[in-house]
């Protein structure tokens, strides 16, 4: 089992910045991939971004050049740098993590609520 503890979320203003964290933690395994997906009301779940062992990121286009990601592989830790925020970022915010041993399945976190506002 894999535990995902999510912070930083919050109510932002137009064009501010927020920083995800979320911990991973419980796992015997190593943990290869890592990232996070959003909802927004009535919206489906969807990518925002991911990022490798090796830190290779993967992005939405409607983040790019406004998020980043990042991980700490020591800490099993990774973060997401929001910056830009607009109206359309509100959402509920979701971490998860991959196993090597499991790739094709995701342990997901309980979720961060990104509200962005003036």
């Amino acid at each position: 089992q894999v535990q995902l503890v999510e912070s930083g979320g919050g109510l932002v203003q137009p064009g501010g910045s927020l920083r995800l964290s979320c911990a991973a933690s419980g796992s015997e395994f190593a943990i290869y991939l890592m990232g996070w997906y959003r909802q927004a009301p009535g919206k489906q779940r969807e990518l925002v971004a991911q990022i490798t062992t090796f830190g290779s990121p993967n992005y939405a286009n409607s983040v790019r050049n406004r998020f980043t990601i990042s991980r700490d592989n020591a800490k099993n830790t990774v973060y997401l740098q929001m910056d830009s925020l607009n109206a359309e970022d509100t959402a509920v915010y979701y971490c998860f993590a991959r196993l090597y041993s499991d790739p094709s399945y995701n342990y997901w976190g309980q979720g961060t609520q990104v509200t962005v506002s003036s």
